[in-house]
């Protein structure tokens, strides 16, 4: 069981039922799954630009990604119907706490001129999005070996309903949120 998963399941859900003041543990908030999603571009048609790309999101993830296509032509974004829009992956159980630990302890704090994540990227369904703007803070990323640097989307989905109940998990996670100044 991975370190993350363990610490979930002994401390925080027992923190987060008191805090929260549920009827069971079980009733807090748990995250589902993490999708790890890339947008090629205008590189979606170069073959070797997309292995590359699968190479890399593999890599970081530690399964391989699926090629997502455009479902309609649209002139304006110089898209067809069919052509390679983008790589995808979706983490669930080991393989998702493994990637969350190693996003918060190690990737993020290698941002570069990092202060912390917004609070504003929570939906009404009480998901988690942001987008880092460079795949190589990730440590499996060769930074020789890469052509070019691209940003990637993180979705962390939860059972919770609430953005409170989320933040509070990603809070007892290490989540790096940007503290409101009070004065």
């Amino acid at each position: 069981m991975s370190r993350l998963k363990e610490l979930y399941f002994s401390k925080i859900q027992l923190d987060l039922k008191t805090q929260f003041s549920l009827k069971n543990k079980s009733m807090g908030p748990k995250v589902l799954k993490v999708v790890l999603s890339m947008g090629l571009g205008l590189d979606g048609n170069d073959s070797k630009i997309v292995k590359s790309c699968i190479e890399d999101l593999g890599q970081i993830s530690g399964q391989k990604p699926v090629i997502t296509k455009f479902k309609k032509s649209i002139a304006n974004f110089k898209t067809r119907k069919g052509t390679n829009a983008g790589l995808k992956v979706t983490l669930r159980n080991e393989k998702m706490y493994e990637f969350i630990d190693r996003l918060v302890n190690i990737a993020l704090p290698r941002i570069k001129d990092f202060r912390g994540l917004s609070a504003k990227g929570f939906d009404k369904f009480g998901n988690y999005t942001f987008g880092i703007k460079e795949h190589i803070i990730f440590p499996e990323v060769n930074f020789d070996k890469v052509d070019k640097i691209r940003g990637m989307d993180i979705s962390i989905v939860t059972s919770s309903s609430s953005k409170e109940h989320t933040l509070a998990l990603l809070e007892k996670f290490n989540f790096p949120f940007i503290k409101k100044k009070t004065n």
